[in-house]
């Protein structure tokens, strides 16, 4: 029988992961279709306004997403103190 008083954060249960495969399979069941559709998205923009540059308009043109999420995906690159998004831009540069 599975211990279940472990409580895992969700950072460290990607950590698990073991491999890109792993990764997607966690997100089809943790997430629904339209939430990882979303999350596709920002990941999307996030790549697009860091390598190419673009007006926020152009993206939306180029990518068919909202100006709203273009905003958002841009403030936390920017602005925010958290680097989540410029952290593995980094890391992956890196490869």
């Amino acid at each position: 029988m599975k211990n279940h008083d472990k409580n895992i954060s969700l950072a460290k249960a990607f950590l698990l992961c073991k491999s890109e495969q792993d990764v997607e399979n966690f997100l089809l069941d943790l997430c629904t279709p339209s939430e990882i559709k979303d999350l596709k998205e920002r990941w999307l923009v996030c790549q697009t306004l860091y390598y190419e540059e673009l007006s926020y308009r152009q993206i939306h043109q180029k990518l068919g997403v909202s100006l709203t999420t273009i905003g958002r995906v841009a403030r936390f690159l920017k602005d925010e103190k958290n680097f989540g998004y410029e952290n593995i831009l980094n890391k992956l540069g890196e490869n």
